[in-house]
């Protein structure tokens, strides 16, 4: 109890911002889009899989989604990701999807950044809905050219046949087929899902066969507000926003992006890299 913020305490912390965000406006507005955009956060989540084969015990993932190289988002911003990354020493690097945004022209440059991801099982990736509604087939050549598996309703066999990671196509404007995405996982792996967007889990969870899905898509909603939580909230990626999710057998994690759309700002929501870590349930 004595942990907890008492009523006082609160009501004189919101009469502080309120005085705050009055005197210094220029403040607050540096902050919201220079500041806090810019400002990664690595998060670190350890997901507890049932029957995880003993090989894969410690095995860690290296998340980045919604990089949005464009008129918001630096070829240094993207650099800066692919640092964090990279220092982490991950097994595997997986990208769910939304490398350019507003334009194709990115797609190269966004692709020669991502090329110096590093990790012993190679870097796989799936496309996002700004992908698609940019060009779709230039994004994933440029992305295949540098190494990066790009994987749209197919799956890879890693770690000696003990893990598949599989990928769909986009859900909101593409086709994605869960069925092509498995077909040919063994028996016994752990199988992990790419997919944009994060409410696609219920669709994964009824069609049961996925351990972990991976996604990104709703950037958090780029803006939290206390006891409010995200004003908007993009479709598809309001029912999980952000964070880890369990629906019935399958794990979620939603990843907050590196990017920004418009309006460029993001508060109480830093973008984010995140280092998975797989554990065996118990």
């Amino acid at each position: 109890m004595s942990k907890r913020m008492t009523r006082r305490q609160f009501l004189r912390g919101c009469l502080g911002i309120a005085a705050g965000a009055v005197v210094t406006p220029t403040c607050g507005l540096l902050y919201v889009s220079r500041i806090e955009p810019d400002w990664l956060q690595v998060e670190r989540v350890a997901v507890a899989l049932p029957d995880l084969p003993p090989p894969l015990a410690g095995f860690t993932i290296a998340h980045l989604s919604d990089l949005h190289l464009g008129p918001t988002v630096s070829i240094a911003d993207a650099r800066h990701a692919v640092n964090i990354a990279n220092a982490l020493q991950p097994d595997l690097v997986a990208l769910t999807g939304d490398f350019v945004y507003r334009s194709a022209e990115y797609a190269q440059a966004c692709a020669q950044e991502l090329a110096s991801l590093e990790a012993t099982q190679g870097v796989v990736a799936c496309l996002g809905n700004h992908d698609l509604w940019e060009d779709a087939p230039l994004i994933r050549r440029e992305l295949t050219n540098v190494g990066i598996s790009v994987l749209v309703n197919a799956g890879l066999s890693l770690a000696g046949g003990e893990l598949w990671v599989a990928g769909v196509d986009d859900v909101w404007s593409g086709d994605p087929d869960l069925d092509a995405a498995l077909n040919g996982a063994p028996a016994d792996a752990t199988i992990i899902l790419l997919a944009h967007e994060p409410d696609y889990a219920d669709v994964v969870s009824e069609h049961g066969g996925v351990d972990l899905q991976l996604s990104g898509h709703s950037h958090g909603g780029q803006v939290q507000l206390p006891l409010i939580g995200a004003p908007v909230l993009p479709y598809l990626g309001r029912r999980y926003p952000a964070g880890l999710y369990h629906i019935e057998e399958l794990t979620l994690y939603t990843n907050r992006g590196v990017g920004t759309i418009y309006p460029p700002i993001r508060f109480n929501c830093r973008p984010e890299v995140t280092l998975i870590t797989l554990t065996e349930k118990s």
